[in-house]
């Protein structure tokens, strides 16, 4: 609901700013968040060091789940020759390393998406500056982001990537 307010007070105040402007004609640009996200170098050097401080956590995940999958094959094949009180030891030892993997991957997930969303903001917060930036430097009236449809003429967000990719803009 929120979202949809938000887009009429946008309609209504870009209406109010053209029927004000009315002969005088407007500087409209569009930028595509999500390409910029792709394939801006800021946004790729953040998720190279989101994996390089995620991978080793990772791998000690993937190799724990591993190793208790391989744990319970040889419980399910030894379980029937197992005396009934070792059988019920094995269960327990496994059932609390399954509790214990699960509350670390998703301890790891938390984490990891906090990070993401730390790296993302800063990357965010440069692309919004440089695009305020060319905004003023090429006086435009209105910057779009994220449309269902732009004509492509009115498209800037190669220059924001081009900007982002120069070492000044960092």
């Amino acid at each position: 609901m929120n979202h949809l307010f938000r887009y009429f007070c946008v309609l209504a105040a870009f209406g109010v700013y053209l029927s004000a402007a009315q002969a005088q004609e407007a500087h409209l640009g569009f930028v595509s968040t999500d390409r910029v996200l792709k394939e801006a170098s800021t946004a790729k050097a953040a998720q190279t060091k989101l994996e390089q401080e995620f991978s080793k956590r990772e791998k000690e995940l993937v190799d724990l789940g591993a190793n208790i999958k391989t744990m319970a094959d040889k419980f399910e094949r030894e379980a029937p020759t197992l005396p009934e009180t070792q059988r019920q030891t094995r269960q327990k030892q496994l059932l609390e390393q399954d509790r214990d993997f699960q509350r670390k991957r998703r301890e790891f997930q938390e984490d990891l998406n906090a990070r993401k969303n730390e790296e993302l903001q800063i990357v965010i917060q440069r692309a919004n500056k440089v695009i305020k930036d060319i905004a003023v430097a090429e006086k435009y009236d209105f910057i779009f982001q994220d449309a269902v449809y732009v004509n492509p003429k009115l498209d800037i967000t190669d220059k924001v990537i081009k900007a982002l990719n120069t070492p000044a803009a960092k």
